[in-house]
């Protein structure tokens, strides 16, 4: 059992301050203390990392996580199952990166700006995008049934119930946000030295590529059987039964519990349909929706 790090520590005294803030503080000031803190953990993370996973809730990110975590466990021999979360798995092995995964949600509250470039210029980003109907279906079945309470007010996410419709089209935490979050990359990506672009539409139609082209850009030398494993073991399939059995195959690791196991709607790993969005929308909120995504979304990420 590896001992805690500094990066730890820190993540103790945010949650002891956070607890302590919500109930001593005025919740407008708890809040905007506790994203500061959240945001001082990643910039104390990021000189640290060897490589950035950068991607928007609900676009793939732990399917993204389990196939990396799936090619190093297996190549260096660690735990079955074993889930990266930062430098646990380079501690283990010094040969393996270490890997920061973020949703680039609180850095900005530390430092004081959103400026993509300077935050990120300096490391060597992946990023992750998917189509922002879909991540926003994916994100309301999240809100709906795992995210807590207090996450919900951390993020300015509705706290009141809503339909599938009014929650994606909203701007708090539907499409339009996606949109901005996107958007924000899309102002940079030609000034950035090393990023590499992933969409998950491309990783689903071709993970074992996909997952190879991100790790040669991590500076990795995967392998066909190694890459053909990874994407065997990640498959939707065994990840929705791995969470659905809870058969303990992802050692200590919250993310791929349901939150209701008799309801699907719940799971994290759900559907994972391309284009799955337009089943829970009428034929004409999709035309408005298409449009909104055609008039506002940078087209450099190539969604019509």
């Amino acid at each position: 059992m590896q001992l805690p790090t500094v990066f730890h520590l820190r993540t103790g005294l945010r949650h002891v301050v956070s607890a302590a803030s919500s109930v001593a503080m005025p919740r407008d000031a708890g809040v905007r203390l506790e994203r500061r803190l959240r945001g001082w953990e990643d910039a104390k993370k990021l000189p640290h990392a060897d490589g950035v996973i950068v991607s928007f809730g609900k676009s793939g990110r732990t399917w993204f996580r389990v196939l990396i975590s799936r090619y190093f466990a297996h190549k260096h021999g660690l735990a079955e199952g074993s889930m990266m979360e930062f430098d646990e798995f380079h501690r283990a092995n010094p040969k393996i990166p270490v890997l920061f995964f973020t949703h680039d949600n609180y850095l900005k509250d530390y430092v004081g700006h959103d400026r993509k470039f300077e935050l990120y210029g300096n490391s060597r980003v992946v990023l992750m995008v998917r189509d922002p109907r879909d991540t926003a279906v994916s994100q309301y079945f999240q809100w709906k049934h795992r995210i807590v309470p207090r996450k919900k007010v951390i993020n300015g996410y509705p706290l009141e119930e809503m339909d599938v419709h009014s929650f994606i089209t909203g701007e708090a935490a539907g499409i339009p946000k996606i949109i901005e979050f996107m958007n924000a990359w899309g102002r940079d990506l030609a000034r950035f030295p090393n990023l590499l672009l992933v969409k998950y539409e491309d990783l689903k139609s071709d993970t074992a590529g996909q997952l190879g082209r991100a790790l040669v850009f991590l500076g990795q030398s995967p392998t066909d059987a190694e890459l053909a494993d990874a994407a065997e073991f990640s498959s939707v399939e065994n990840m929705r039964k791995m969470e659905q059995d809870n058969a303990g195959k992802f050692i200590a690791n919250a993310r791929l519990k349901p939150g209701d196991a008799s309801d699907p709607s719940s799971f994290k790993v759900r559907r994972a349909k391309v284009g799955g969005w337009r089943d829970y929308v009428t034929a004409e909120q999709a035309d408005a929706i298409d449009a909104m995504v055609r008039e506002r979304l940078d087209p450099v990420f190539g969604y019509k």
